[in-house]
């Protein structure tokens, strides 16, 4: 993993942000970072916004806030003392699946953009970064959490595959009387297989549908997450019967689950 540098210090100097209206909810944000000068520059520019912003300097003590006080979003530094990035989104995906979470990373380092990613991670900004952008990335990651709790009622009724039952409402999942605990980016996958048996997604189409990414460099990210979510779907997840691979082409959920 890539170490801190200087050049990491984002651009200070962004000050066409757009305030929160009056009468609209502070969002609280929680910034996990250990640079100072970095950390600095975030909480000024976000408060002057109009966010609340929380800050925490190490891994151990972002995790503990996060379950605490429940921000709207957290930005996530990679390289931290007492518990790195990765482990720390590796927990708040177990305890607090439905929290946004954007990394910081290192510039160009496709190694910790995957493995992020894989961690349950919504979206990554490199360094160094524009503040504006940051903001930007923020927002967009919460508008699509948002429109997922927010779908049509069509959208949000029941789908039954079996056994499986999806409560796109409540977010629910249960396989026969066991609840089972998905991440935000598992249920999406979940969900768009369950609304479309028999379908073949290819690889490259669910990156760019539930990542918004380029296909290229992160195909692993989507094997993960399938495998992830076979484990806790599937009866025997070394021979699925639900979510199954087309080989050379990617998933598809199984038209025998009807």
């Amino acid at each position: 993993m890539t170490t801190k540098s200087a050049a990491a210090i984002p651009d200070v100097k962004d000050t066409g942000e757009e305030k929160i209206e009056a009468g609209e909810r502070k969002l609280n944000l929680l910034i996990i970072e250990d640079d100072e000068k970095i950390l600095e520059a975030i909480t000024e520019y976000f408060s002057r916004t109009g966010y609340t912003v929380q800050t925490a300097e190490d891994g151990l003590s972002g995790v503990q806030a996060a379950l605490n006080d429940r921000p709207d979003a957290i930005v996530l530094d990679l390289m931290l003392p007492k518990m790195d990035g990765l482990a720390v989104c590796r927990e708040l995906r177990e305890k607090a699946p439905y929290i946004p979470i954007l990394m910081l990373t290192a510039k160009d380092d496709v190694v910790d953009k995957v493995l992020g990613l894989e961690m349950g991670a919504d979206d990554y900004i490199t360094k160094p970064f524009s503040l504006r952008e940051l903001e930007a990335r923020i927002k967009s990651v919460m508008r699509r959490v948002r429109a997922a709790s927010r779908a049509e009622t069509s959208e949000d009724a029941p789908i039954l595959r079996g056994r499986l039952r999806i409560d796109p409402a409540k977010r629910e999942v249960t396989v026969g009387d066991r609840q089972v605990e998905l991440t935000p980016k598992e249920f999406e996958l979940l969900r768009l297989f369950a609304s479309n048996p028999g379908r073949v997604f290819p690889r490259k189409y669910l990156l760019e549908k539930i990542w918004d990414y380029s296909y290229e460099g992160y195909d692993r990210t989507i094997d993960s997450h399938i495998n992830r979510l076979r484990a806790k779907i599937e009866d025997n997840p070394e021979n699925p019967q639900m979510v199954l691979t087309v080989w050379g082409i990617g998933y598809k959920f199984s038209d025998e689950q009807r």
